[in-house]
């Protein structure tokens, strides 16, 4: 479960809390230049937190690309020394093409500063940006999709070699958060094809509906 300290520390219940991925960046968010990113959460407040990663973003081709990649690279040392893992977060600058060079060069870099996993979106020859990368990749579930679309995006995500999806807006602004989350497990962990977790998001949907 990938989210930040606000929410952690106001809806998470820390006795039944799965692994935590801790956004641990920010910045902009509308008028100014997105890439100008920085650290908003100290390593000891993820330690005191019990998260098993933490997140951070980099631009690669971005105004403020050297910027987030030291930071990325800063982050990792501190993350270390307690032993918890750090995923980077491709961001895409404005001016570049969602393509599986872009992508590739921005997961390479990522991996050999050190990040141990990467979070990227999908792309045609997927397969190419995942043999770049010597680090397992999760991709980025994007803007809200149909169902059955986002399931064929985890779908042929984990098909080309990605590790998992790591889905925000296809999950909680869908019809039914928990069946589409039940589904997008099925693909991932169960070998699921798109259809047969279509069938299930429906069959659970409908069950929950009943229930109502």
């Amino acid at each position: 479960l990938m989210l930040t300290r606000g929410v952690l520390r106001t809806s998470v219940d820390p006795e039944k809390s799965p692994p935590i991925v801790l956004r641990v960046s920010g910045g902009t968010s509308i008028l100014s230049e997105l890439s100008n990113e920085g650290r908003t959460v100290s390593i000891k407040d993820a330690v005191r937190l019990n998260v098993s990663a933490v997140a951070i973003s980099v631009f690669v081709g971005a105004q403020y690309e050297r910027q987030t990649l030291l930071g990325l690279a800063e982050l990792i040392d501190e993350a270390e020394e307690y032993g918890i893992g750090v995923l980077a977060v491709t961001a895409v600058g404005k001016d570049m093409v969602r393509d599986a060079r872009y992508l590739g060069l921005c997961c390479r870099i990522a991996a050999e500063l050190g990040a141990h996993i990467v979070k990227t979106y999908y792309c045609e020859d997927f397969d190419k940006v995942v043999a770049s990368c010597p680090v397992p990749i999760v991709v980025a579930g994007g803007k809200k999709i149909s169902e059955r679309d986002a399931l064929k995006l985890a779908y042929d995500s984990i098909q080309n070699g990605a590790v998992g999806v790591d889905m925000g807006r296809n999950i909680f602004q869908s019809e039914s958060p928990v069946s589409m989350i039940k589904a997008v497990r099925a693909i991932v962990h169960k070998n699921a094809d798109v259809d047969s977790a279509f069938e299930l998001f429906n069959s659970l949907k409908s069950r929950g509906s009943k229930k109502e």
